[in-house]
């Protein structure tokens, strides 16, 4: 396995270049890469930046120019149901671009020419980062995200949930606009604005890959408030613990 590892904001992948073992670094495309060993597994480190044909674009630099074999996208997203929480994990199992229509051509929501509107996630590596993610919850979250932090977020037992996550390119801040979202999408537990394009780009190039994403806000009138802040404070440290734990993970297993 060589893993390629993509977050959209530095703050996503804190910590995560500082751990690897035998960094080394390359610019290319506007990104910097970060090639080195992560517990054991060699991996690829890079910001894609925000939004879809970022994304996509660092997703096929990594397969191309970095040989990766599989990928893993992290970082943060809008609850897209009631019963997704700030602070809870979803990973996806299946993807969708929700601002993609080109009917009456196409049926709404499906990639033209591909024939597919959801682009389902690697089975397998989905279920080793959910079981980090459940491991972090269970044994770290407590001790590595401060107190205040925990009671000025309300993170009371946060919660991993799979299911269906949907990318577009806008950021998604209001009730009317998720509710219309949840209505469309049976099963949306998510939106964010990359891991579609991600998908898509590994379905067309036979790479596995895997989504996960933190909850940073309701998708609604109060999720640009504190953004930043949970990202850095929390997620930030979400994401540090998860993915290593997963690769040491992964590197136990049958990959």
């Amino acid at each position: 396995m060589r893993l390629g590892i993509i977050s959209a904001l530095q703050e996503e992948q804190q910590g995560l270049v500082e751990v690897m073992q035998g960094a080394a670094t390359l610019v290319h495309g506007m990104r910097t890469y970060t090639t080195g060993k992560i517990a054991g597994i060699d991996a690829v480190c890079v910001l894609s930046r925000i939004g879809k044909v970022a994304a996509a674009t660092t997703a096929t630099m990594l397969i191309e120019k970095f040989d990766v074999t599989h990928i893993l996208f992290t970082g943060v997203a809008g609850a897209g149901d009631a019963g997704v929480k700030v602070g809870d994990i979803v990973v996806a199992e299946a993807l969708l671009q929700y601002d993609i229509d080109a009917s009456p051509l196409f049926p709404r929501y499906e990639v033209p020419l591909t024939g597919l509107s959801h682009f389902q996630s690697d089975l397998h590596l989905s279920n080793i980062v959910a079981g980090a993610a459940s491991g972090f919850l269970e044994t770290d979250f407590e001790t590595v995200i401060d107190a205040a932090e925990r009671r000025n977020f309300h993170l009371v037992r946060p919660r991993v949930h799979r299911g269906l996550i949907a990318s577009g390119d806008q950021f998604i801040s209001s009730a009317g606009q998720i509710n219309a979202l949840g209505a469309a999408l049976p099963g949306l537990l998510a939106v964010e604005m990359e891991g579609a394009a991600v998908a898509q780009v590994c379905f067309e190039l036979g790479v596995p890959f895997a989504v996960i994403r933190t909850i940073s806000d309701n998708a609604n009138e109060e999720a640009a408030h504190d953004f930043m802040r949970f990202v850095t404070a929390v997620a930030a440290c979400y994401a540090f613990h998860i993915v290593t734990r997963f690769c040491r993970d992964v590197n136990g297993s049958a990959y």
